[in-house]
């Protein structure tokens, strides 16, 4: 299998999407299931409302 070097830059912005990532509480995960079991919204739909 062919290794790929990434340059700095992409390690550093890898680096801040995973810090800026949106953590989601036990509670908004439950509330997002149960609202995407209503069917009303897809469950990507729900968290981009959310974020």
């Amino acid at each position: 299998m062919r290794k790929t070097t990434k340059s700095p830059g992409e390690k550093i912005v890898k680096d801040i999407k995973r810090a800026t990532r949106k953590h989601y509480s036990s509670e908004e995960k439950i509330r997002i299931v149960l609202d995407g079991l209503r069917g009303e919204d897809s469950i990507a739909e729900l968290c981009r409302r959310e974020g």
